[in-house]
């Protein structure tokens, strides 16, 4: 399986513009800035490749949890994951250091240490989490 996106570029770092694509077509000519990656601390000007990077980790992460809590015969209601991506300045540029899952459950019939066992498996074992080793890696899981 291959998947793929294209970005579109135009002018320099600071003043210029993108334009993200993507085969499903859930981004079509949708625009991304230095400003919106690296000043507009509110997110709302456009999307940027952090945020498209904790949103494919949040759904990957939910997605393997819920193979392995229907594995366990204890089927997910419902999950709700957040990724937090963090971007830093360092020596040279920026570097993205680190993705924070947040999680919440609504798990029938699993008590609070298995829900844990199996979302902290999911966490090392999604194929995102696995793409991220160079970064740190946290999750705070818990049922709703």
């Amino acid at each position: 399986m291959k998947r793929h996106a294209t970005a579109h570029w135009s002018g320099a770092l600071t003043d210029g513009t993108g334009k993200l694509d993507t085969q499903s077509g859930a981004l079509s000519d949708h625009g991304y800035s230095f400003k919106a990656r690296f000043e507009d601390e509110s997110g709302k000007s456009s999307t940027n490749p952090e945020e498209l990077l904790a949103a494919s980790h949040a759904g990957c992460f939910a997605m393997q949890l819920s193979a392995f809590l229907a594995d366990n015969d204890t089927p997910a209601e419902n999950l709700d994951a957040k990724a937090i991506v963090t971007v830093e300045e360092v020596e040279g540029g920026f570097a993205v250091k680190s993705s924070a899952l947040d999680l919440t459950g609504k798990v029938p019939g699993i008590d609070e240490a298995k829900f844990k066992e199996l979302a902290n498996k999911a966490k090392e074992e999604c194929p995102l989490s696995k793409a991220l080793g160079a970064i740190e890696v946290t999750l705070d899981a818990k049922l709703a």
